[in-house]
């Protein structure tokens, strides 16, 4: 593009990008337009999505949100979250939310203006909305990712949390309350085909994971199921402010949140076909 007739489009992307480059570190231009997009809607109710939330969260706090299962790409996540179709704002009312995400969502033109758009934020610059900063930010934060994602399966679940607490550190740095959430469903959008089972943990299967399940099965290309899927949103963990916690204090509220979580599964699982065991 840069030698050819199209050149000016080419200066007026990293002009662009010039300009907008800090708008990150000034805190983000997030549209409440972008999340009300018509197109989010044919996604949610192709599904559908519903969102659940189980406790009243004050407006006053700050809150990190953390999701369960991973899934292969989060689409539960996105339609709850990232929209507004499925209620978030009348649900969580006074509540600003921001998706802490991978940096590298912010390197690429147009990738990057969406997410800003959207409420976006690098996690590894902030990884937790302070308090210092005022109250009623809601935001997302990843666990497990694809180390978890390569073991699911439709009607079954596995959640890799056992030495997953660096998700604690930066919310126990700032006292901000943790929120554990569970999508109801999102394992059941894929079939993932055997060989996914010994690819190594950190191989690249990812984008076959589904491309082959879809293109080889049948002919709708790499579509996830129509399968519902319900997401429970929890009761708040108040965590202490700690700067530089521990170790030992990290692992202790590490524990006390996935206690949370196992109580939320458990209230729920029979209501969404599960068994009382599992």
């Amino acid at each position: 593009v840069v030698f050819t007739s199209y050149w000016p489009i080419t200066v007026f992307i990293f002009t662009w990008l010039a300009f907008d480059w800090k708008t990150l570190e000034r805190g983000g231009c997030q549209l409440t337009c972008v999340r009300h997009w018509h197109l989010w809607k044919w996604y949610c109710d192709y599904f559908p999505l519903n969102l659940w939330m189980t406790h009243d969260i004050s407006p006053n706090h700050n809150y990190i949100l953390v999701c369960h299962p991973h899934g292969i790409v989060s689409l539960s996540y996105f339609g709850h979250f990232v929209t507004e179709i499925t209620g978030f704002s009348k649900i969580f009312s006074g509540l600003t939310f921001y998706m802490l995400t991978l940096g590298a969502f912010f390197w690429l033109p147009f990738p990057r203006d969406y997410t800003i758009s959207a409420g976006g934020k690098a996690k590894e610059k902030n990884d937790s909305p302070r308090e210092r900063c005022g109250g009623g930010k809601f935001a997302h934060r990843g666990v497990s990712g694809l180390a978890e994602c390569r073991y699911n399966q439709p009607g079954s679940t596995t959640l890799v949390l056992k030495n997953q607490s660096a998700f604690v550190y930066m919310p126990l740095w700032h006292g901000v309350a943790l929120i554990s959430s569970y999508f109801f469903g999102e394992t059941d959008f894929y079939d993932q085909p055997i060989f996914n089972q010994v690819v190594p943990e950190h191989g690249t299967y990812l984008p076959l994971c589904f491309l082959w399940t879809r293109f080889i099965r049948n002919s709708r290309g790499p579509l996830p199921y129509a399968q519902p899927v319900t997401t429970i949103v929890g009761e708040p963990l108040p965590l202490p402010k700690i700067e530089n916690p521990s170790q030992k204090t990290i692992t202790k509220y590490h524990a006390l949140y996935i206690d949370a979580l196992h109580k939320l599964f458990d209230q729920h699982k029979i209501t969404f076909g599960m068994s009382e065991t599992q």
